[in-house]
């Protein structure tokens, strides 16, 4: 005689997975702790200098107000930015915002190119001492910029570049050895199938490389050009050593004199976090584009 067990019974209970809660919960911690700065930016922007220090522990803006904004816009008059604890002097963001964008895209667009045909000629050429080369190369991402700043503006300076756009981006123009050693490592995994073929067919490396090879290293391109870009726009040393003039400051170095202007002795924390999240959305913006495709690149395995 068979007797039919209860759902209840049937069903088991699972065991209570303490590794696998303690995993989520430093997970979320690490998550609130990152993103805790980033909505400390926002608290602050949305406030106004007088209501900060008396609201200090408030979680939520102290007297909500859009007057920050307006100060880094120049859409103040030097009173009205006075009276909401700002210094009342005028900061130039569009021109900065421009220099950034000219700064970071040029900066950008050489490194990957230049980089991208450096990476071809050491995973396909064959040639005397090319490893060596190579070696060197990777050698001198353990050089420290700071060591290599002050030759870079001494030439700079005697090729009479100092306050414009070709001494700025002038250093960051060519290859790069982490862009070189990124675009090897694809290079080194695609098939050769096609490129030996159009060899046959009398097609120069030159032709191979931009028909053929260019296209198929879309992806990682794209995720070198991105991660470029993002390094570039958060640059501050070089464009303060360079750029001095109104002209040719970028944004990161505008941030610094928005804060130098300290209003009755105090930074326009209100102003400095608008500026800074306003900086920070063109970067933001593109991370949250092509993030994913950042991480999926990173391993890529450039098999077609």
């Amino acid at each position: 005689m068979t007797t039919l067990s209860s759902p209840k019974a049937a069903t088991r209970r699972r065991p209570f997975n303490w590794r696998r809660t303690s995993a989520w919960v430093l997970l979320a911690i690490a998550i609130a702790v990152s993103v805790l700065p980033f909505y400390w930016v926002l608290r602050t922007a949305f406030s106004t200098n007088g209501s900060l220090a008396s609201n200090s522990a408030s979680l939520l803006p102290a007297d909500f107000s859009l007057g920050a904004f307006k100060r880094v816009f120049g859409l103040q008059t030097a009173s009205e930015a006075i009276a909401e604890g700002g210094s009342g002097a005028s900061i130039n963001f569009w021109q900065y915002l421009l220099n950034s964008l000219l700064f970071s895209s040029i900066t950008t667009a050489g490194a990957v190119f230049f980089s991208s045909m450096a990476a071809y000629a050491f995973a396909r050429l064959r040639w005397k001492g090319r490893d060596g080369v190579f070696t060197l190369f990777l050698g001198t991402m353990l050089v420290p910029p700071i060591f290599t700043a002050l030759p870079n503006f001494l030439l700079v300076k005697n090729l009479g570049l100092l306050n414009s756009m070709l001494g700025l981006v002038l250093p960051y123009l060519f290859m790069t050895p982490f862009a070189i050693f990124f675009m090897r490592q694809f290079f080194l995994n695609m098939s050769r199938e096609v490129e030996e073929a159009a060899m046959l067919d009398g097609a120069k490396h030159w032709r191979i490389f931009f028909q053929i090879v260019m296209p198929n290293a879309a992806a990682p391109i794209a995720t070198l050009a991105l991660l470029t870009f993002m390094g570039q726009w958060n640059e501050y040393f070089w464009p303060l050593l360079v750029g001095t003039s109104e002209e040719s400051r970028v944004l990161t170095v505008g941030l610094g004199v928005f804060k130098s202007q300290s209003p009755q002795g105090a930074p326009d924390w209100s102003g400095l976090m608008a500026a800074t999240l306003v900086s920070a959305l063109p970067v933001l913006i593109l991370f949250s584009i092509f993030g994913k495709k950042i991480v999926n690149s990173i391993g890529f395995s450039g098999t077609k």
